[in-house]
């Protein structure tokens, strides 16, 4: 492939990362920190008796654990393989957190003290945009050149006795593994090791859609840079950084498809360098940009299933990749390295320090991988946000990993935020999730949606006691829009016995028993009615006996597009016919004209999780060869018309939104595109907003879990359809919310489990905030509630002197 660039399997080839958001304290999804005991006792022997050490790859990873290893047993022997030379490097400058160097000081303060005195510091992030700069400040990064760390490390090693041999290949794996008591393959993205043990290992490799190329300007950057050029051929970026007093880092990066139609796959090293230059001539001052050895590539993210095997261990980028954007490859391999050692003093055979070490890293790096993942999609789907208003990209850019929050931002910037918030159209000491938003005539004072929850509750579909506690509690707790569970339109289309309807009078009645209540004990709280129908996912046990399982008795035949089962042991629908399709769209119809009756202010089409109409969505659960099957066009045609018969007789001022699952985790079923698509036609037909959530369409899914995860699909929705958007999943804070919010990756966020722990969730959210405006309301029985109870003595005397001893 032309330009593609051939990586040493060494550690000195690896990835190369930019550092561009700093980690610490920027609402990880889980322990972002090095997670490591320390490693202090130097000369200690360790519980595994690892006497004689092999060290594949001599890049910071590799000669960090083997300095560290060597350190807490001046008796073992360690070698160290590098093929390249000592002053071979493919990279120019490198960042660290400051939760890294706490964690080097701890274990060698020599180290450290030399790290210290080389590096360059700054706070702030400048990001470019159509001629418009915005600075973000109170980052603080540390960096230093790769070469200088590497020599650090070098310098470390020797002092310590480590054996390290410079252009030498490693001998084999397999061989390493019966002569050495401990293999430690740190060669990097594309480790021989981890192929030569692939079969235990299970590496998974996924190759991305950007371009980029390492290089170098002699300038130093006074900030953490991104430009943004937009040419005729694509937009690109450039992430600049400094290094050193008198360099910085440069990697320019584009897709795939503007990297070829600007020409860059015909140009060599020096060509492409000289063009880049050339689209960055502003970033630049309009100086050169400089390359060693520099190539286009193709960023690999590795996820390694197994990090070691018998005595051989995967280290830094040859057990996991994270994308450069968010800085985290010499990052991660230098914890890796702390956590090994630390493991192998801790623990009394080798088997049990390895495990200890896998344990302890992989939930970070996971989570690591998750930020990485979300900010290389951020830069891959750029064009999707040029056209925001300029604070919101530069704060959608900043926010990007969801590492980066609204409100640490607001910690470390406070006028850049508030800046942000006034763009967005916050009134003044206003956080984003407590603006109002309008969808036809209805306007929900904040953007806090309770999401719909079966409660599996009712009794013969009617909703009692327990749905009007439910519902009442949440209407009463502070959220602009209470929705139902799905309401099913019919007996057989419920997915349970104790699934709730709006297929008969009574039920209607139950139902305007419990708008009534949330219109009048809590007067500006919207409700919404979820309305579907189960296909073939009915006929179930409830979700406490059984999830998904059928009813061992009582069960009623099961439709669906297509005569397939959910799993194999549920039932077998019966393929629709074309009459049944009538009836089911008019049983839709029937209980949306109750549904207005009831009193809801606002009606959505449950077309998501599996149930009828998204079974006809999906390419997995659609086989029909009949005008409803086949195509997407034709996959979307009940659906429509559904929807179409339902508008039709949902007051007109009143709005109705569609819940989609954009993605099946599956292979073959619906991909973005194919939700964009579905969105956009929803939208055409009149929908005022898509709720966009993913999955439980097949039972051997498998999705990708992780803090607010579904949320990036409707964020492609929102910008690719131009509708309004319900984020879903996993968002759990405040502070979420605001951050998804002000960066305009949604236009309401809808959260279940935080709403079943704290039926007040937003009312707490606006006291934690000190927020008490118009955006949320608390019901007058519960003012004195508005601030949190005093816990303990606050009388105590403060300790007025300290004398010494």
């Amino acid at each position: 492939m032309a330009g593609a660039v051939v990586v040493p399997a060494t550690g000195a080839g690896t990835e190369p990362e930019s550092g561009a958001v700093p980690e610490s304290g920027a609402g990880t999804d889980a322990g972002a920190g090095t997670g490591t005991s320390a490693v202090t006792d130097a000369g200690a022997v360790p519980g595994p008796g690892v006497r004689k050490v092999a060290v594949i790859g001599g890049g910071p990873g590799g000669l960090y654990a083997a300095a560290l290893l060597k350190r807490l047993d001046p008796a073992r022997e360690v070698t160290v393989w590098e093929r390249n030379a000592p002053d071979d490097t493919f990279g120019f400058g490198v960042v660290l957190s400051d939760e890294t160097l706490g964690g080097i000081e701890h274990a060698d303060p020599v180290v450290h003290a030399a790290l210290r005195s080389d590096f360059v510091r700054w706070d702030d992030i400048d990001i470019v945009h159509r001629g418009v700069r915005h600075t973000s400040g109170g980052h603080g990064f540390a960096a230093l050149g790769r070469r200088r760390l590497l020599e650090i490390l070098h310098e470390r090693c020797r002092s310590l006795g480590v054996d390290l041999r410079f252009r030498a290949a490693a001998p084999d794996p397999a061989h390493l593994a019966r002569t050495y008591d401990l293999v430690v393959a740190a060669d990097g993205v594309h480790s021989g090791t981890r192929a030569a043990f692939a079969d235990v290992f299970r590496p998974r490799i996924t190759e991305h859609r950007c371009r980029y190329i390492w290089l170098a300007a002699d300038l130093a950057f006074d900030a953490f840079r991104f430009e943004i050029a937009e040419t005729p051929h694509g937009v690109m970026q450039l992430h600049g950084y400094p290094f050193s007093a008198d360099a910085s880092t440069v990697i320019v990066e584009m897709r795939e498809e503007v990297w070829r139609a600007a020409g860059f796959g015909e140009l060599d090293e020096e060509q492409s360098v000289e063009r880049c230059a050339k689209i960055f001539a502003d970033a630049l001052g309009g100086r050169p940009l400089r390359s060693h050895k520099s190539t286009w590539t193709t960023f690999r993210t590795v996820v390694n299933d197994r990090w070691s095997h018998g005595n051989v261990v995967l280290l830094g980028d040859a057990a996991h990749t994270a994308h450069f954007s968010i800085g985290s490859g010499t990052k991660l391999a230098v914890e890796d390295a702390l956590a090994l050692a630390a493991c192998l003093r801790e623990h009394p055979t080798l088997q049990a320090a390895l495990r200890a070490y896998e344990t302890e890293r992989r939930p970070v790096v996971t989570s690591t991988q998750r930020a990485a993942r979300a900010s290389l999609e951020w830069f891959e789907d750029l064009e999707l946000y040029l056209a925001e208003p300029p604070r919101q990209f530069a704060f959608n850019l900043l926010t990007r990993s969801r590492r980066v929050t609204h409100d640490n931002l607001r910690l470390r910037d406070a006028r850049f935020t508030g800046a942000v918030e006034r763009e967005f159209g916050c009134p003044p000491g206003t956080p984003p999730m407590f603006t109002p938003l309008r969808l036809r005539e209805l306007t929900l004072r904040n953007r806090v949606v309770v999401s719909p929850m079966d409660m599996y509750s009712a009794t013969d579909g009617v909703p009692g006691d327990f749905h009007l506690v439910h519902l009442g509690a949440r209407a009463l707790g502070g959220a602009g829009l209470v929705m139902t569970e799905m309401v099913c339109v019919s007996a057989e289309g419920r997915i349970t016995p104790g699934c709730a309807g709006l297929y008969t009078d009574g039920q209607a009645a139950a139902w305007r028993r419990i708008t009534g209540f949330a219109h009048t004990a809590a007067p500006g709280t919207a409700i919404g009615v979820q309305l579907g129908h189960s296909g073939r996912k009915g006929s179930t046990k409830l979700m406490w006996e059984g999830m998904d399982e059928p009813l061992d008795t009582g069960n009623w035949p099961l439709v669906a597009a297509s005569p397939l089962p959910y799993r194999p042991d549920s039932q077998t629908p019966h393929e629709l016919t074309r009459t049944q399709l009538d009836g089911i769209r008019e049983q839709f119809t029937s209980a949306a004209e109750r549904a207005a009756h009831a009193g809801f202010d606002l009606l959505e089409l449950h077309c998501a999780h599996g149930y009828l109409l998204s079974g006809f969505l999906s390419p997995l659960t659609n086989r029909r060869t009949d005008a409803y099957g086949g195509p997407l066009e034709h996959r979307l045609r009940f659906p429509l018309e559904v929807f179409d018969a339902v508008r039709a007789v949902w007051p007109k001022q009143r709005p109705m939104t569609v819940r989609l699952s954009a993605t099946d985790w599956a292979d073959g079923g619906t991909t973005a595109e194919d939700a964009v698509a579905i969105a956009r036609a929803f939208a055409a037909h009149g929908a005022d907003a898509i709720d966009v959530s993913t999955g439980q369409v097949v039972s051997d899914e498998k999705p990708e879990f992780g803090r607010s995860y579904q949320t990036p699909f409707a964020d492609r929705i929102r910008h690719r359809v131009g509708v309004p958007v319900i984020a879903v999943g996993a968002i759990s804070s405040w502070d979420d919310v605001n951050s998804l919010i002000l960066a305009g990756r949604a236009d309401l966020c809808a959260l279940a489990r935080p709403h079943l722990y704290d039926p007040h969730w937003t009312l707490h959210a606006a006291a934690e905030q000190g927020y008490e405006g118009e955006g949320v309301a608390w019901p007058a029985p519960y003012l004195a509630g508005r601030r949190p109870p005093r816990t303990g003595r606050t009388d105590a005397p403060r300790p007025r002197l300290t004398l010494g001893g």
